[in-house]
């Protein structure tokens, strides 16, 4: 069951330091060929900032109830209405909150997705839309949300197509109420 409502508030967020912490997914799709083998390209999703005016990658705060796998399935679930595998982590990143003027630690993990809701949390107030590599990076406002994706790209571009499945340790996160 997927409880169509968006956690808000930070009284229950992480902290590191004094440093918020989020956490966000890249996710990601595997190309295939008109006889559903995959060929060596992939897209990922980008979305809309909440005003609209800047495309990133779904993100947010990692709350003291969840793991942080579980708080990266959640926030893509919550801004992009994906679900799918959420793999091994890609970084830790420090960077400047652009609207508060503190810093914040962010962890970013590829998902890669399994299913694209029709419904979902913030469907109303963001768009997400599927990109190749190349154009998400030009699109994407945030430093450290591209230097993960520069990540992901090489960690896939790595593998050959057959492989890029997830990894054992790589989670399917179940959703059994995000309200």
């Amino acid at each position: 069951m997927v409880c169509v409502v968006s956690r808000t508030g930070r009284q229950f967020q992480r902290y590191n330091k004094g440093r918020r912490q989020v956490v966000g997914c890249i996710p990601y799709r595997l190309k295939t060929s008109s006889d559903d083998t995959f060929i060596d390209e992939f897209e990922v999703l980008v979305i809309s900032s909440q005003k609209g005016r800047a495309l990133m990658f779904p993100k947010g705060g990692w709350e003291v109830d969840e793991s942080v796998e579980e708080a990266a399935s959640r926030e893509s679930l919550e801004e992009a209405g994906v679900i799918g595998d959420v793999e091994r982590q890609l970084g830790k990143w420090d960077f400047l909150s652009k609207s508060r003027g503190t810093f914040y630690e962010g962890l970013m993990f590829p998902m890669l997705v399994k299913e694209e809701l029709e419904l979902w949390p913030e469907q109303h107030l963001r768009q997400r839309m599927w990109m190749k590599v190349d154009e998400a990076r030009e699109a994407c406002r945030d430093w450290w949300m591209k230097e993960a994706l520069d990540i992901l790209v090489h960690r896939l571009s790595s593998s050959p197509p057959s492989a890029m499945k997830p990894l054992e340790e790589d989670k399917t996160v179940p959703m059994i109420s995000i309200c």
